[in-house]
């Protein structure tokens, strides 16, 4: 009798999961959805990702269309990758897809989303980033931190200086790194932490959590398959650079709370630590959120600013026109000016047009930050579905020859000087920093640096690259890293030598 029951049971249960995929596929059957390439069992479309994600996926566009719907694993994912799709997700059904999907990485390195740029939509995430904008990365804000960027600047003009005298190539792509980073400490932290004070290895660290953001694990989509994630290290990788960065800030953190009074600056730590003791706010801020959100400064601040001045000279170099073109600008405004100040960049044209165009060519976060759809929504006579992640490959949009024309892979900057294009997310022909309610609150923050740092470095020397082997320039000076935020995969060696003007 015992048997027959067992017996009974389980026949329900198959019975019962038969019925629930032939009720499922009727369902999807009945929904329109988008294009979508054939996917493997199990897999999806994962076996169709490239280690440039952004280039793959604008490849399968082609074929599919702009917007397409793919599976990884057993995850839905919507790639958008033209303007018009683009306004309607960022702009139309905004608040649908103002969603975060929570993976891996996020759950460890960012404690679960507690951050600005990770977390999900909601209460918390508009008090977090109404504070950041409001007291960190206002335009009020922004300005009073210019000396701190000129010292910098002035410091890694001198080092240049001394290095031009010698024969050997200056590692550029360094340099830069360095003075990001050094403004960064000083104006979030109040002092530089450079690699002679402190062991931890900024550039190293940063570089491994845009890969580990970037990636994709196998058990945020095949949950059967997260044992690989184990085997290839990614969860340890994923420990180690949050406890190491956490440890790191949380010493700041100390450092800030006994000196108290004393301090003679006022930097961003001190304004959250004001924030969190003013009860007044209605918004509880505990040294965990402080943490998370000086992370963000420093991935936003940093990493974005480094990688678009790279990008930028390495351009340049490789159009000499385009340099003479802005060396011939920035001495109409500076001229026999040793340092290019911020009120003389505000005047010059073509430096933003170059700058705009290093953006569209090299956007810093090329599939943007990843939505999620929170509820049903009717896209192009598309039917998409909750839960649904998004990737709205900006990249893909910047290089679509409808809009930019055939020339669109190529670096033109005056293709800027007649469009009034900004950042502010309106055009959703240019979205490097996004658009909508997620639009990145940190633009002013990192374009203040960026724009006085390269007038600097173009007005004060020439600039001339190792000759590569016949053929392999591209393949250097092109090459990609990996990771959620793109940079160039190989340093900058450059010689520079004293321009005209400062002779």
């Amino acid at each position: 009798m015992e048997m027959i029951s067992i017996s009974l049971c389980f026949a329900t249960i198959l019975a019962f999961l038969f019925l629930k995929q032939i009720l499922k596929r009727a369902t999807t059957s009945n929904r329109n959805l988008p294009p979508s390439p054939r996917r493997l069992p199990v897999i999806g479309n994962l076996h169709q990702l490239s280690l440039h994600p952004h280039r793959s996926l604008r490849n399968l566009s082609h074929r599919y269309g702009p917007l397409m719907l793919l599976h990884f694993g057993r995850v839905p994912i919507l790639v958008v990758s033209s303007a018009d799709i683009a306004h309607d997700v960022m702009k139309t059904h905004d608040l649908k897809f103002a969603n975060r999907p929570k993976t891996k990485a996020v759950d460890i390195i960012m404690n679960g989303g507690r951050d600005i740029a990770f977390s999900s939509y909601g209460e918390y995430w508009r008090q977090m980033k109404s504070l950041c904008s409001i007291h960190l990365l206002s335009k009020k804000m922004v300005r009073s931190f210019e000396n701190i960027r000129e010292e910098e600047i002035v410091a890694m003009m001198e080092k240049l200086e001394k290095a031009r005298s010698s024969s050997l190539p200056v590692n550029l792509s360094e340099s830069l790194l360095n003075m990001t980073n050094n403004v960064i400490c000083r104006i979030a932290m109040g002092r530089k932490y450079s690699l002679e004070e402190n062991p931890m290895d900024f550039a190293t660290l940063l570089r491994t959590m845009m890969e580990l953001l970037g990636a994709f694990p196998f058990g945020d989509y095949i949950r059967g398959l997260a044992w690989i994630d184990k085997i290839r290290g990614l969860d340890r990788k994923m420990e180690e650079v949050s406890r190491t960065f956490m440890e790191f800030l949380e010493g700041v953190l100390q450092e800030h709370v006994d000196e108290g009074e004393k301090k003679e600056t006022f930097d961003f730590v001190d304004m959250l630590l004001q924030i969190q003791r003013d009860k007044t706010n209605g918004f509880e801020l505990d040294r965990s959120d402080i943490r998370l959100i000086m992370l963000d400064i420093f991935v936003a601040g940093m990493i974005t600013t480094y990688t678009t001045l790279d990008w930028a000279m390495m351009r340049l170099i490789r159009h000499p026109e385009c340099m003479k073109k802005l060396q011939d600008e920035i001495q109409t405004y500076s001229r026999h000016k040793l340092y290019v100040s911020e009120e003389q960049v505000e005047s010059m044209k073509y430096l933003k047009a170059v700058i705009k165009e290093v953006l569209r060519l090299h956007p810093p976060g090329p599939l943007l930050v990843p939505r999620q759809l929170s509820e049903d929504v009717k896209l192009k006579g598309y039917d998409i579905a909750a839960g649904t992640q998004v990737l709205i490959n900006a990249w893909a949009i910047h290089q679509d020859t409808t809009t930019w024309g055939p020339d669109a892979e190529e670096f033109k900057p005056d293709r800027h000087l007649d469009q009034p294009l900004d950042f502010s997310g309106q055009d959703f022909k240019f979205i490097p920093f996004g658009s909508g309610r997620r639009l990145c609150p940190g633009i002013g923050f990192a374009m203040a640096l960026i724009e006085v740092t390269l007038a600097n470095l173009v007005n004060r020397f020439n600039w001339k690259v190792e000759t590569r082997p016949l053929g392999d320039d591209d393949q250097y000076y092109l090459a990609e890293a990996t990771g959620i935020e793109v940079c160039r995969k190989f340093p900058l060696f450059v010689f520079p030598s004293l321009a005209s003007s400062t002779l």
